[in-house]
Formats: C-alpha cells, structure tokens, sequence
C-alpha cells in the first residue's frame, strides 16, 4: 500500500490500510504474526550499520518486530503524528513517557484526578527516584506557582477515570509551551476517534490499548505517540525497561484498530441514551457523562471531542450497599475490571481501578463509596437500559 495515498484518508480508512502491505497476488489480507524473537542480518556490514543507528533491520523483537509495525503505523496515523510505540501495557507506556523525561531532582506537574495505576505511580514509585511530583485540579489552577527551574513535564488525564471531568487541552498547552514543559496526556478515555491532543500541540499522547484500541477485551498493550523525537526516547525506554509488546497481541491491536471508527460511534449512542436513563432514575444521586448538559464540563466536551464517549460513571443514593447489590444483580453489565470492549461493565471504583487509596485521595478523584463505573458496549440500548432497570428495581 503506498503511504503517499493515505494523506487524503479518512480515519477509519487509516484504521484499516495504513502500514499493510497487499500484495496482488496469493497476499494475506490479515496482517502475519511474526512470532519470531530474533532476525538475521545479511551481513556484519549491516550489523555494523545497526549498532551506528544507520539501519532501520530488526534484530530482536524487544527493539521492534514487523507486527508491531503495523500496529505503530496504525496508531500514529490515527493520532495525526509522526510516530508511534507499543508497550506491554498502558502501565509500561504510561511509565516509559514519564521516564524518557524525568531524572533525579526533575519536578513533575499532573492533575489529580487520574487512573488509580498512574496516580499510584506518581505517588509511591517516582519520589523514590527522586522526582517530585506536583497535583493540581482539572481546571490547572495553580500550574503557574508550582513550576520552577526543576520543572519538567505537564501531565494530563482527559476525560478522567472515572467521574469523565474534562482538562481543557488547549490551556494545558499553553501552560506547557509557556514554561517550555514537555506536555503529556493519556486519551485513553476518549481514543484517537474523539479526541486528538496532538492535533493541538500536545508532544506525547499515552494509551492503554487494552480498552478501546484494541476493543474486544482479549489483550493487554498501551502506546505513546507523539513527534519522532519524542517517541525515539520513549521506544529506548521500553526497550531498556523490558516492556516491549508481543508480537499476538500486536496482531488483536491491530485487528481491533480497524473496527476503532464504527465501534466508538456506535458506543456513543448507546452511552447516551443510557445517561438519560440513569439522570431521571430516582435512586441515582448523580451522573457523571459529559453527554448530559448537568455535567460541568459538558460546553468544553462539545468543543474538543467529536462525540462524548462510551464511558460514565453514576452515585448510587444508598451509598455502597446499593452499588453492591446493583454491580450483583446486572446480567448484561458484566461485572469486570478494564473497559472499552463490546460488552458492557460495571465495577465499584473503590475496589478497582482506585484500591489502596486513602478517603482524602478518593475524595479528590471524585470516588464516592456509592459509585459505580460502566463501560457501554456494543449491546442493543433497549436491552441495556432493561438490565439497568432490573438491576436498579
């Protein structure tokens, strides 16, 4: 496929064709899985040229493997960059952009309502190699007394996990252009088909492609992408950490990146019409979608998002009791950990993606003991909304 002809695609064509390679005859339509752990080089010329950084050849799968290519190619074209790199989770790619910036004595900024894993991270394991870390709320209030000369990256979450509050991207990158920060955000929440940070100035934008890149809840991977200078540092560090991307999983990314468009569409208005249903229930307290003109931060949904996500989360009036005994009773909403897939979930955030965080820290990401957390799937809405029904009863 000749690369030259995917600048005028759209992005669900980009999902499907960018970085195959078809050939006319008795070609795969499936991209191959290269499950070997090594490559040849044709000779110590070429070997030579590969340790000088002059050759692109593979030679080990942990520095690159034509599968994960692919799915490179992929990421990068629907995130409108240069350049990609795969991981072995969103965890390893999440770390390896914090650590392809930060060193001893370095300061980093985040906001304070994030995935439980990365806030865990920030909270316990880079203060022990001494990088401070800064909190600030979504609105980046703050930002502009905590930078000083140690200073060195901007990092946000957009929508959040789990109560989906918006960061406005084009402030945060005006914060980090103004104070020469390297500005960092995970779209994983709203995926390269609603959201592109890049687009806006953003230099690195994380994924865990277990959710919605992948889609079909059988893989664990994430990505950063970004400008080729930026993720060539990020690529030496997964490569350093060990946290390269199977060559399988590779493959289940990429098969589930040519559905990305039609899914996500689909999941949006399904999303909605369940928010609705959830906002006139008399036992949910509140909803948390950016869909429903009750959240706060539903103008700026409408100005940096194309639609407003498969993902919500909602207070049950009777506190953890209730949310208990309606996660036990749902049929169709699944009861699992992870999100973005076609089938429908629901988990309590407190024993989940924020466990082992104190009530103070719950209180700042918004988790209350009544919440629930749902992914909507690709399941008919009628028959969702019946399950919520029955659940709720």
């Amino acid at each position: 496929m000749k690369k030259e002809n995917s600048r005028s695609w759209s992005d669900s064509t980009r999902a499907i064709h960018t970085g195959e390679s078809h050939f006319r005859i008795n070609g795969p339509v499936a991209t191959p899985i290269v499950r070997s752990s090594n490559f040849t080089f044709a000779s110590t010329a070429e070997m030579k040229r590969w340790a000088e950084g002059k050759s692109k050849a593979y030679i080990y799968t942990r520095y690159g493997n034509p599968t994960l290519t692919v799915a490179e190619e992929k990421i990068a074209a629907l995130e409108h960059t240069e350049s990609a790199v795969v991981a072995a989770s969103g965890m390893a790619a999440i770390s390896s952009g914090l650590l392809s910036v930060l060193s001893t004595g370095d300061e980093l900024i985040a906001t304070r309502q994030l995935y439980g894993g990365s806030y865990r991270l920030m909270r316990d394991v880079l203060p022990r190699f001494g990088i401070k870390v800064h909190h600030v709320e979504n609105d980046l209030k703050g930002v502009e007394e905590l930078v000083t000369s140690k200073t060195r990256m901007l990092y946000v979450e957009t929508p959040t996990n789990p109560t989906l509050r918006l960061v406005d991207l084009r402030k945060a990158v005006s914060l980090a252009k103004r104070f020469k920060l390297v500005s960092m955000v995970d779209n994983t929440f709203a995926s390269p088909a609603l959201q592109k940070p890049l687009e806006l100035g953003f230099d690195m934008s994380a994924h865990s492609t277990t959710k919605y890149l992948g889609g079909h809840s059988d893989l664990i991977g994430g990505a950063v992408a970004g400008k080729k200078a930026f993720i060539d540092k990020v690529r030496a560090m997964v490569i350093y950490l060990g946290g390269s991307m199977d060559p399988e999983g590779a493959y289940l990314l990429i098969r589930g990146m040519k559905s990305l468009g039609p899914r996500v569409r689909q999941q949006c208005a399904t999303a909605m019409e369940v928010a609705k249903y959830l906002s006139k229930h008399p036992k949910v307290a509140r909803v948390h979608y950016p869909g429903l003109k009750s959240h706060p931060d539903h103008a700026l949904a409408k100005r940096q998002m194309s639609d407003f996500g498969a993902m919500m989360a909602f207070d049950l009036k009777g506190g953890l009791a209730a949310a208990r005994r309606f996660c036990d009773r749902t049929h169709l909403f699944l009861m699992a950990a992870s999100l973005g897939g076609v089938e429908s979930l629901s988990v309590l955030p407190i024993y989940t993606s924020h466990y082992k965080m104190n009530k103070q820290e719950l209180a700042g990401a918004g988790v209350g003991p009544g919440t629930v957390r749902v992914s909507v799937g690709l399941e008919d809405a009628a028959d969702l909304i019946e399950d919520l029904r029955q659940a709720l009863a």
